[in-house]
């Protein structure tokens, strides 16, 4: 008998998943049953990925499946969510089994970790693209939003910026590294790390907050506008990683965290009144974010600058980071 679209989602979809309580009906069925706790909001999200576009031939089938759900997850973050449920609608060209199991890996180790269960999604012939919409849970009143962000606010960063950007330059060829720094930079491309934990802990202290996935700039630009503030960033203050710096001049790296995307690291705000409340929080964090600037008056205008000065290669930097269709 011939494998099937069912078989297809029994056998890598089905068996071996996380289950959550909150399912009453999952996997199999026209729809889910699910239950949203009382005095919480519902956050939804959505991705999608797309061959050619996202990803090439070369990239790990198991790379894929954590990608895709680990941008969705680092959206809810942004949101001060807690992840709770994935749907998946899956186009492939054909059945592929090691493919699928290597995709499947990836997708249900991420689920593992953060404690998802997918909860249903479609599957179909054609070429290969991946959607997936993540729900996830935040106490009334205290989701993060980009449209909180006040002058006088602190901006931070989690993590370090910039290493998905040269790890895409090295395989297009752009930029030669080392063989343990080019390691270290696709790690970061193809496997990132959602900031879940660290968007809980903002939801009482951040005024507003994004996940970088297209670039410093250009998702901090997303936050002034919604805000309708301006803000200036000491150059120096962005958290590089060795393998950058190491890998490219000074000015490079800078342009790296600037303009190149698939960080998914958070980028917050904090007013000056939560700040003591902000360090003791992230005393116990494993990595405390960086202060990189603070939020100006003037609306939609980012300054970058270097002691004090505005920041000479600023021109050179593109306007904003990856943006379909431009």
């Amino acid at each position: 008998m011939a494998f099937g679209e069912f078989d297809l989602i029994a056998t890598y979809f089905t068996q071996r998943w996380p289950r959550r309580a909150d399912v009453e009906l999952g996997v199999g069925d026209d729809g889910a049953l699910l239950k949203v706790p009382e005095n919480n909001q519902l956050v939804v999200v959505t991705d999608t990925m797309v061959s050619g576009v996202h990803f090439d031939q070369q990239t790990p089938a198991r790379a894929i499946g954590h990608k895709i759900a680990a941008v969705n997850l680092s959206d809810l973050a942004a949101m001060g969510a807690e992840p709770a449920w994935l749907s998946l609608a899956l186009t492939i060209p054909d059945i592929d089994h090691e493919w699928l199991t290597s995709f499947s890996h990836g997708l249900r180790e991420i689920c593992d970790y953060y404690g998802c269960q997918l909860v249903g999604g479609d599957t179909t012939r054609g070429p290969l693209s991946i959607t997936l919409t993540a729900h996830g849970f935040v106490p009334d009143g205290l989701a993060l939003r980009r449209d909180g962000a006040k002058p006088g606010d602190w901006i931070y960063v989690s993590g370090t910026l910039g290493d998905a950007g040269l790890a895409l330059a090295c395989q297009q060829q752009r930029c030669a590294v080392s063989d343990s720094h080019y390691r270290r930079v696709l790690e970061r491309l193809y496997f990132p790390s959602p900031r879940v934990a660290l968007g809980q802990n903002l939801r009482e202290v951040a005024s507003s907050a994004i996940d970088i996935s297209d670039g410093l700039r250009a998702d901090l630009g997303h936050v002034l506008k919604a805000s309708n503030v301006g803000a200036r960033i000491d150059v120096d203050e962005i958290p590089l990683s060795l393998a950058l710096t190491e890998s490219v001049a000074a000015d490079t790296a800078i342009h790296f965290a600037l303009s190149s995307g698939d960080d998914y690291e958070l980028c917050f705000t904090v007013p000056e009144s939560r700040r003591g409340v902000f360090d003791t929080l992230m005393a116990r964090h494993p990595a405390k974010p960086t202060c990189i600037g603070r939020i100006t008056s003037e609306p939609g205008k980012l300054r970058l600058e270097r002691d004090g000065e505005p920041w000479e290669n600023q021109d050179a930097t593109q306007a904003g980071g990856y943006e379909h269709f431009r």
